[in-house]
């Protein structure tokens, strides 16, 4: 079906808002880092948008048992990679580094899942790609390094951004599942199960955590935090994207690569107050160039950051 005039104008209107949406989660993660347990606001952000997601799942979920039941196994990697993982990671590395070292090391993800897939898939890498994947990670590297050779020679990384660095393959693993192992599940009714699958394993988590002395207050505060990242970036977020990809078509959905890593940047600066430093201007005049020549006529259209 053709999409209409109308559709075609909200897709380009979502085009460059559903950036912020994302970059939300990152804007949040900061604000709370301590005031909110990393694995409790995880837990309980996926928990709140399952909540929502149930009334419209739940007779789905319960018809498509059998099928779940066969495919407990994707089910179950996709919940621990993307809700486990690039959940908790992200709010744990927010406790250490930046809003703005997080969207500049997440935008380079479509490189890890371009790399990755080769080495796990097969898929075919042209000499476009290999620079564009090195340049990429150069950029990344100047970021974690934060402009500074003696930080890798005398191991003084920032913890922050290697957790950063982690859920971002992570995501990329997520991804590369996603599209190599198809499922016979309506798209709704695999999010909301591998979202099921994935509070399941971080509950114990969460316990262990609060356990340990990281309780979390059910506050106004909290609950406002809990609800934005469950909604924002979390449902409005992939509602929007699959909206602009499903109208505009994925390579210009892919766009929204290059203007994630921009807006973090921008509203950490406005909103939280972060300094823009000489070694992010030049990891982002690398990530964004080695993103297009790495991802340049490939299937990116599941390459947006959670």
């Amino acid at each position: 079906m053709i999409p209409s005039t109308r559709e075609r104008q909200i897709a380009l209107a979502l085009l460059f808002i559903v950036p912020v949406f994302f970059t939300t989660n990152q804007l949040v993660a900061r604000i709370v880092h301590e005031t909110i347990p990393p694995v409790g606001l995880a837990f309980w952000r996926w928990t709140f948008a399952f909540a929502i997601l149930l009334p419209f799942t739940a007779r789905p979920l319960w018809q498509h048992r059998r099928e779940i039941r066969r495919e407990w196994r994707d089910l179950l990697a996709l919940g621990i990679l993307g809700m486990c993982i690039c959940g908790s990671f992200v709010y744990i590395g927010a406790q250490t580094t930046t809003a703005i070292n997080i969207g500049l090391i997440y935008g380079a993800s479509p490189v890890a899942i371009v790399a990755l897939a080769a080495i796990i898939y097969g898929e075919q890498l042209n000499r476009g790609k290999i620079i564009g994947f090195a340049i990429a990670l150069l950029g990344v590297l100047v970021i974690i390094l934060q402009g500074d050779l003696a930080t890798l020679t005398e191991l003084r990384f920032v913890r922050g951004d290697i957790w950063i660095a982690v859920s971002a393959t992570a995501w990329a693993v997520y991804v590369i599942i996603l599209r190599h192992r198809p499922s016979v599940l309506p798209d709704q009714v695999r999010f909301a199960a591998l979202i099921l699958f994935g509070i399941t394993i971080m509950l114990p988590f969460h316990i262990a955590e609060t356990l340990s002395g990281a309780t979390l207050t059910l506050d106004l505060a909290t609950l406002s935090a809990i609800a934005i990242v469950a909604i924002v970036p979390g449902l409005a977020a992939y509602q929007g994207y699959a909206h602009v990809q499903r109208v505009l078509g994925a390579g210009s959905a892919s766009l929204l690569m290059y203007l994630g890593p921009i807006y973090s940047a921008i509203l950490a600066w406005l909103l939280l107050g972060e300094i823009i430093e000489i070694y992010h201007y030049v990891g982002t005049a690398l990530v964004l160039p080695g993103i297009f020549l790495a991802t340049r006529r490939a299937a990116t259209e599941s390459a947006v950051p959670r």
